[in-house]
């Protein structure tokens, strides 16, 4: 079995002419057979994009590209509902990405869906629950170590597995917009200022240590994380996927080191490879082994 290589939901505030041409760049990408589209993490934003999107999902699927919609992470109001119910009830047959559990209750019966990385999904159980109301595939929870990745895939071995492999960890939401905030602002009318870091916003300790970054009303890791386990090793857990976040950076660069990756086995090549790709942060290693997230990658 090889390892598929897959395009995550973009998280940032792009600019409609650089997500279409993010997309169009994509569709020529032969590594890449699965993209996910939607906004994840504020549903304000959502229709800055909508038309764009729906157009790079036409791009990628004349391209041969199979095309997964994402729903909201957090539902806080009446719109994000209502959002939610749109995407949940379309009568286009294209599979969804779940990130609230409360769409898992507006999905028509029988409907297969993925369970993305926001879920709290932390064992077999859990994932098992999802299996029998039609989750076909798990993107696990950034901070679990490729053990307990593997205990799960042991007690749901059906259960295809795609793992987060590079970006800034989505780490958590808020209903409360920290962009906004910053700039002076309220949540409601926060003239979108998020798009000022289309990479998210670094913040610093007090003592002026890089720690985290912001995006909107979420909290992403300062770092990027890649990966620390083999490739041998991430299929013996029952990984069958990983997925890649967009950033600004060379992302064709970045996907093909993955590629190469997964083909020699050579980390000290690959991480050498995406520290040229003028990554946002420092690589990060830490949560696949059970350690601290943001523990500095180092060729093993």
């Amino acid at each position: 079995m090889s390892l598929e290589i897959t395009l995550g939901p973009l998280l940032f505030n792009w600019a409609p002419e650089d997500i279409a041409g993010f997309y169009e760049r994509m569709s020529r990408e032969p590594l890449v057979r699965r993209v996910y589209l939607g906004e994840v993490v504020c549903g304000k934003r959502e229709p800055l994009a909508a038309a764009t999107l729906l157009a790079a999902a036409d791009v990628l699927r004349d391209a041969g590209k199979e095309v997964v919609w994402s729903t909201l992470g957090l539902i806080a109001t009446p719109r994000d509902r209502r959002l939610l119910q749109g995407i949940t009830q379309q009568d286009e047959p294209s599979l969804l990405e779940l990130n609230d559990i409360a769409a898992l209750s507006l999905l028509p019966a029988g409907r297969s869906f993925v369970a993305g990385p926001l879920l709290n999904i932390y064992n077999g159980s859990a994932a098992r629950f999802l299996v029998d109301r039609g989750c076909e595939r798990l993107c696990p929870n950034i901070e679990l170590s490729l053990a307990a990745i593997g205990e799960i895939h042991r007690a749901c071995p059906d259960l295809q597995v795609e793992l987060f492999g590079f970006g800034r960890l989505p780490l958590a939401l808020s209903a409360r917009c920290h962009h906004a905030r910053q700039a002076g602002l309220s949540k409601d009318p926060c003239r979108f200022v998020c798009d000022r870091d289309p990479d998210g916003q670094a913040v610093a300790t007090i003592e002026g240590e890089p720690f985290l970054s912001i995006n909107g009303i979420q909290t992403l890791s300062h770092g990027v994380h890649t990966l620390s386990a083999s490739p041998d090793d991430l299929q013996a857990a029952g990984v069958g996927a990983v997925r890649l976040s967009p950033h600004l950076c060379n992302m064709s660069a970045v996907i093909a080191a993955y590629g190469r990756y997964f083909e020699t086995g050579d980390r000290g090549r690959l991480l050498a490879q995406l520290r040229s790709c003028d990554l946002p942060g420092p690589l990060v290693d830490g949560y696949l082994e059970g350690a601290a997230g943001m523990r500095l990658a180092a060729a093993l």
